[in-house]
């Protein structure tokens, strides 16, 4: 029985992250994957689904008029739209597997990494059974463990995904042409960024459920707001507080059922309906009670600080990273919880894994940003802080692109020290300089700390100056002279 120092189940951004970090401290790995390499992240998540949102934002731009241009015959083939972000798949996943070959067996004397296809399920905490794509058996032994397995799209109760009229995320890149009428069940980010991809392209009527009062509800009500707006704007639909009751299935069409919040209900017909209210995690099968591991009852596995799963047998060698885990399903995540599994396996942790500045994007249109504590999160948490939203329509660099569809939003606390707490951003860059309040919040710099830097003109970044700049009464521009883009607010518990 062959065996090895780790193994890991799973070759996504947490599986694959971690057989890395692995080699870096010279180990022999067995990688265990069933589907494409890569993961999801790879073929039905984050990588395709900004691709097609990149093509799509370009077509928006070249069908644009309000730039002084106008591109004249323009028009969009969906079937090379997809073959495009199919490419852009298959060039990561050749990149995952040539670093694979460079490192297989018998390359090098002290690391190693062996890639085996199939299914794994514990047999014991040392032993695995892979059951290969071709219906063979295998078993392997390691010292540890981690499970990296990811999550699936979640079903919706009483409807029936035949993934061809109603599909799920995964099913994107199977489409063989624009819908004429679409319908997305579920405004978190995933169905909010699919509701922009295809209103940009302007050859499908978007419908876009969203069972609350306001899309991606977890965020700010101004945030939520900004982004209704400009869907709206974009040509997409949005039912508010609409629950969906049922699908029925004609032949050439999709008989919609949605029930309101204030008791009537609504029909509507349409060729395409994407159910996309969330992920589960994929546990099922791995043999895990052969090991005393329990799923909680949402189906997540239960990890200590070093991501240790819990285990009724008193179990240390396995570890688990990424969705399964039950923290914030991103990318980002689910790589840092790999790399870090490594370091908590092999006793070379030197600080505590942290959720607090993880930095996040949404692709929307404009995008959005975020990192760290919002509004909502504060006041439920009792934290003072003040708050300043800041037009970018103020700020030089937007006026000279042409694009000031957005904002910055920081809250600072209120309590003498003046520290960052979070940031919301949305336009143009703001997935790159998102990064940069990330590291301030990391170092814990005071507003007089940060105002020592200036920023190079002309640029996005200096919006970001001049907000902090109102924080402290400095400001450029003045948020009495420009009430409609400069807001302030202050909170303390006891209001």
């Amino acid at each position: 029985m062959e065996k090895y120092d780790l193994v890991i189940i799973g070759s996504g951004p947490a599986g694959f992250a971690a057989a890395m970090r692995a080699i870096d401290m010279n180990k022999h790995v067995c990688l265990v994957e069933k589907g494409a390499l890569g993961g999801a992240g790879v073929f039905h998540g984050a990588l395709t689904s900004k691709t097609l949102w990149q093509l799509s934002q370009d077509y928006a731009i070249a069908a644009s008029t309000d730039r002084g241009f106008r591109s004249s015959g323009l028009n969009v083939d969906f079937e090379k739209v997809l073959k495009s972000a199919k490419t852009v798949a298959k060039t990561k996943v050749n990149q995952i597997k040539s670093q694979i070959e460079t490192l297989k067996p018998g390359r090098y004397p002290d690391k190693s990494i062996t890639l085996k296809q199939g299914h794994a399920r514990f047999l014991d905490n040392h032993t695995i059974e892979i059951e290969t794509n071709d219906g063979k058996f295998e078993k392997i032994q390691a010292d540890n463990f981690i499970i990296a397995t990811g999550s699936r799209p979640r079903p919706y109760p009483g409807i029936e995904i035949d993934h061809h009229q109603i599909i799920d995320s995964n099913d994107i890149l199977r489409l063989k042409k624009f819908p004429e009428k679409f319908v997305i069940v579920g405004s978190g980010i995933i169905g909010t960024e699919y509701a922009t991809i295809f209103s940009n392209f302007r050859q499908t009527e978007v419908h876009l459920l969203d069972r609350q009062h306001r899309v991606i509800p977890f965020e700010d009500d101004d945030v939520s707001d900004f982004v209704s707006k400009n869907l709206e704007n974009n040509g997409v639909i949005i039912h508010h507080t609409a629950n969906l009751r049922t699908i029925r299935k004609n032949e050439d069409e999709l008989e919609v059922v949605l029930d309101y919040e204030d008791g009537h209900s609504e029909v509507m017909e349409v060729d395409l309906a994407l159910i996309s209210i969330g992920r589960l995690p994929n546990t099922d099968d791995l043999g895990l009670e052969n090991v005393g591991i329990k799923p909680d009852n949402r189906g997540y596995l239960k990890v200590d600080e070093l991501l240790r799963v819990h285990s009724d047998k008193g179990y240390q060698n396995i570890y688990a990273a990424g969705d399964i885990t039950g923290q914030t399903q991103l990318y980002s995540v689910a790589e840092m919880q790999g790399r870090f599994a490594i370091r908590a396996i092999y006793n070379n942790v030197s600080y505590p894994l942290s959720y607090y500045n993880m930095p996040t994007l949404m692709f929307f249109k404009p995008e959005v940003a975020a990192v760290g504590l919002n509004e909502k999160s504060l006041r439920e948490m009792g934290i003072p802080y003040k708050m300043v939203f800041y037009s970018n329509k103020l700020i030089n660099r937007a006026l000279a692109m042409r694009d000031t569809n957005g904002f910055i939003k920081i809250m600072a606390s209120d309590d003498g020290e003046e520290r960052i707490l979070g940031m919301r951003a949305a336009g143009p860059q703001a997935s790159a300089f998102i990064v940069s309040i990330a590291h301030m919040m990391n170092q814990k710099n005071s507003l007089d700390q940060i105002l020592r830097t200036i920023h190079p003109h002309p640029s996005i970044t200096e919006g970001i100056q001049d907000c902090l700049r109102v924080l402290k009464d400095k400001s450029i521009y003045k948020p009495y002279a420009f009430p409609d883009l400069i807001r302030t607010r202050r909170w303390k518990p006891e209001e």
